[in-house]
């Protein structure tokens, strides 16, 4: 799944923010957009546990600020 993450903070470490994320799923991705300064992830995760994760890290992200974005899989990979 993929997701757009807005934090209030925006000069949160994404690196401290990773650790605690890697936890729930080691292959998950996380980045900063340059245009928005939205995080994004790609992750098996599901959002609660996304915002547990953010807590943990000392990053309170409210419910409406993590938004599951549609899927992008054609199936063709593993269908």
């Amino acid at each position: 799944m993929e997701y757009v993450i807005r934090l209030a903070d925006a000069t949160a470490d994404l690196a401290d923010i990773e650790r605690h994320l890697v936890d729930l799923d080691p292959a998950m991705v996380l980045d900063r957009d340059a245009a928005t300064g939205a995080l994004r992830c790609s992750t098996s995760a599901m959002a609660q546990e996304l915002s547990q994760a953010f807590a943990a890290a000392g990053y309170r992200v409210a419910p409406e600020a993590i938004e599951r974005l549609p899927s992008v899989c054609c199936g063709g990979c593993s269908g």
